[in-house]
């Protein structure tokens, strides 16, 4: 166990570069949400390898933890109108999200009848009812059956009795939530410090303007850990290390379900040994959505590449989109906020970043996982219509520039974080030692996640 004073060190271990440093040097007054700073002490015993590779293991996961907890299923835009639904898989397990007349409703992707799937894994859209393609079988919106083909057939079914089983759905931010156990918290509950620290945040008034997949050859795990600490930023993205931080940056563990990283853009890692001027570093510079902030202006006499890119979200924001974004400070508007929700989303709330990734099991293999990675637009204000991205799938040998609209930068970049899954899964299965050794500050929360994971694995 590392003491108190061993987590501090590590924490401020590079004075007067750490993130809230750097915040602060912006010269704008930061919500409390960003001035918070929470990393409570944990056990430092390794993590087994098995917890990634071993089948039961993951079959334990599926039982008792992905059937008990509030998972981020899609968003409000995918499903807008009475009758429009949304399939959301997660392993061998399906639901239908379904807005009907009396709000959201997911239910279990299974006719009553012989089990077969009502709609398609990975299909969306509109229906007037809820007909099973097998034998015709058929519910209203609202879950009730609607027609049996036949029903002199079955004399022994109690008609009323005949509803489809629901899972619960909440929604919160413009993000729907489902959740197979029907006891435990609500959402609102399970969320915990994420509403209190979004007020700023509101994106109910985004939308999904690209979104890309891809397959991955790790533990859905082994894939999240590489997006919860920047420890190998100078290692497998060394060109970063100009130009934002990484072992500098923040890690807050709030509670049980809720953690977040904080790194600073525009502000070189304290690894990074190049001479360079603001203009040099506003040059290099990439946010989440290039093409919607545009060309990169000078920066003026006594001002930062953070201050200029600032200013050019707002501008950009009130210009194209008619959006006021003056009372944000600098870390609010370009900074990469992500805030990860147990187990498996991350939300990037800053207005030049706006990100949502999930990581979850393809299917029932616990050697290969599914990486979605949504970008966010706002919708327009004049109420026009706006085109909610289709699904890209690529690959685990295709680069994700093969994915129409994605940055080219960006593209390298997640590319070089899922390239070294494979080397990390073969190693986990080569491994004599059979278990990893993590730092206490910039890994924490990879820790704190395995934590949360007993605590429902050993319920």
């Amino acid at each position: 166990m590392s003491t108190s004073a061993e987590v501090l060190a590590a924490r401020e271990h590079f004075a007067g570069q750490t993130y809230q440093d750097i915040a602060r040097a912006d010269g704008d007054v930061l919500p409390p949400a960003l001035r918070e700073r929470v990393n409570p002490l944990q056990p430092t015993t390794d993590i087994p390898f098995d917890r990634y590779t071993n089948k039961a293991f993951f079959d334990l996961e599926m039982r008792k933890m992905w059937r008990k907890v509030w998972q981020y299923a899609c968003r409000d835009e995918h499903v807008p109108e009475v009758g429009d639904y949304y399939v959301y898989d997660i392993g061998r397990y399906s639901l239908i999200i379904v807005r009907t007349n009396g709000g959201l409703r997911a239910y279990h992707n299974s006719c009553l009848h012989r089990g077969t799937k009502l709609k398609a894994s990975g299909s969306s859209g509109w229906m007037a009812s809820l007909q099973c393609p097998f034998h015709g079988w058929d519910w209203n919106l609202d879950g009730s059956i609607k027609n049996i083909p036949c029903d002199w057939e079955f004399p022994h079914l109690q008609k009323e009795k005949q509803g489809l089983p629901q899972a619960r759905v909440a929604s919160w931010n413009g993000f729907i939530f489902v959740n197979f156990s029907p006891t435990g918290p609500s959402l609102a509950d399970y969320l915990e410090v994420m509403p209190q620290h979004f007020r700023n945040w509101d994106l109910t008034g985004w939308y999904v303007h690209t979104h890309v997949q891809k397959r991955l050859p790790g533990n859905w795990k082994l894939a999240q850990e590489a997006f919860m600490e920047a420890y190998h930023t100078p290692i497998v993205h060394p060109e970063m290390t100009h130009v934002v931080s990484d072992h500098n940056m923040q890690h807050d563990v709030f509670s049980d379900h809720i953690s977040r990283d904080l790194c600073a853009m525009a502000s070189p890692s304290p690894t990074s040994k190049l001479k360079q001027s603001q203009q040099d570093l506003l040059n290099k510079m990439l946010l989440g959505d290039a093409s919607m902030i545009g060309e990169k202006p000078q920066v003026p006499e006594g001002k930062t590449a953070r201050w200029v890119m600032a200013q050019q979200v707002r501008a950009q924001m009130q210009k194209d989109f008619g959006l006021d974004f003056s009372r944000h400070s600098v870390p609010e508007l370009i900074d990469s906020l992500k805030y990860n929700v147990f187990p498996n989303l991350f939300i990037y709330p800053a207005v030049g970043f706006p990100l949502i990734q999930q990581f979850r099991p393809d299917g029932n293999d616990q050697d290969r996982c599914l990486f979605d990675q949504m970008v966010l637009r706002p919708k327009p204000v004049d109420a026009s219509a706006f085109q909610v991205a289709d699904v890209v799938q690529i690959g685990e040998d295709e680069s994700y520039t093969a994915a129409k609209g994605m940055d080219p930068f960006l593209a390298h970049v997640l590319d070089q974080d899922t390239n070294i899954m494979r080397w990390q899964r073969e190693g986990m299965y080569a491994s004599e030692k059979g278990a990893q050794s993590l730092s206490i500050y910039q890994e924490s929360r990879i820790r704190h996640m395995h934590q949360t994971l007993d605590k429902y694995i050993n319920a």
